[in-house]
């Protein structure tokens, strides 16, 4: 009657794919940024810019993982306070008598 999540384990190798990944996409754009042929301060610029970028990707992809915790907790919460009501119920009992 009830589903429990199951959950999911990421393997080492995928892991390390999207470590390398991150690694290689990070150093083509800094190589990219300095090897650009204009003044410093736009290879600053570049470079403080992309460095925002991926702390705020990070960021984000933490403020999703979060919401979608809670979301599962308060969804369990819920779903075990449904199945206690459901086990004391009991049909047959006898109602009680309204005057």
């Amino acid at each position: 009657m009830s589903e429990t999540p199951v959950k999911q384990q990421n393997t080492g190798a995928y892991y390390g794919q999207a470590v390398a990944s991150f690694g290689i996409a990070l150093a083509a754009v800094a190589l990219g940024v300095y090897n650009l042929e204009v003044d410093g301060w736009v290879r600053a610029f570049l470079g403080i810019a992309a460095l925002y970028l991926t702390t705020s990707a990070f960021t984000l992809a933490k403020v999703v993982r979060d919401r979608q915790e809670i979301t599962q907790i308060v969804s369990r919460v819920d779903q075990a306070r449904l199945e206690k009501m459901m086990a004391e119920y009991d049909p047959y009992a006898p109602k009680p008598h309204k005057p």
